[in-house]
């Protein structure tokens, strides 16, 4: 018997001033919630756009759910995305919520007009590589150790970005994974672990940006550059400086490349 798929929890921003027809879902990653959008989502709303952000399933108020993984949350966005979609959407997501994005093509290809692919991959590699245990192992480590999450976290993210990262969006960002139950971190941290997508960057034939940190260890601007190589017409951008966290480290850089691709790629010849 296969498993229901949730209803994700989700909040809706609508554009401020005349709306361009454009719906962008945003996922984040494994460690946050839809709360540390804040800077995306008014910069897309004063630019026109509609604005769906989600929490996950497991994520916010809602349960973990039974068999929780990539295409479990796939198949919940292209639920979300049957219901709050328009003519165009746009699937942005962050590291995990990359992955997520990119297997809602299999669910939902006709729905979805672009892509932005944010500090993520297309596969994890084996779950039984160095790489991958040594993952696993510094984010969960601790947590067996006995510390909580809140105080495990700040210096986790901490590490994940460029050094000297500050802003209200950093401090966002940590305040927010601060508030994550401990159950759906840790089934985040092996559904990362575990995914493998390589096979549908092939399929991708929507405008599609990469964007990555020049200083993140965790999704190397080298692989994400790979990766863009892969989709036809792909564009890939590095932001100098800043690590896994872009749009938190420098969000008026990483919103202007954002809007200046939809704008190019999604609204020219409109």
């Amino acid at each position: 018997m296969s498993r229901p798929v949730p209803m994700p929890d989700h909040a809706v921003t609508h554009p401020h001033g005349s709306f361009n027809g454009t719906t962008v879902f945003l996922l984040h990653g494994a460690f946050g919630a839809k709360e540390y959008w804040r800077a995306q989502i008014q910069a897309l709303a004063r630019s026109g756009y509609r604005v769906v952000a989600w929490d996950a399933p497991g994520y916010g108020l809602s349960p973990l759910p039974e068999g929780f993984g990539i295409d479990l949350c796939a198949q919940a966005l292209a639920r979300l995305i049957d219901k709050e979609g328009g003519p165009r959407n746009v699937v942005m997501g962050h590291s995990m919520g990359g992955f997520i994005a990119q297997r809602a093509w299999v669910y939902a290809p006709e729905r979805i007009q672009a892509y932005v692919l944010s500090a993520t991959s297309a596969a994890f590699g084996k779950s039984d590589g160095d790489f991958q245990r040594e993952f696993v192992r510094a984010r969960v480590a601790p947590l067996d150790a006995g510390r909580s999450l809140p105080e495990h976290a700040p210096g986790m993210l901490r590490r994940m970005m460029g050094q000297g990262a500050t802003g209200p969006a950093v401090d966002l960002v940590i305040s927010t994974v601060s508030l994550m139950r401990e159950d759906t971190f840790r089934a985040a941290v092996a559904a990362i672990a575990s995914y493998e997508g390589r096979s549908l960057l092939s399929s991708l034939n929507v405008p599609v940006l990469c964007i990555a940190g020049e200083l993140d260890t965790t999704a190397p601007a080298a692989v994400m550059e790979k990766m863009a190589a892969k989709i036809a017409g792909a564009e890939f951008v590095a932001l100098q400086g800043v690590g896994h966290f872009g749009w938190a480290e420098a969000p008026e850089r990483f919103n202007g490349v954002v809007l200046d691709f939809l704008a190019r790629r999604l609204h020219a010849t409109v």
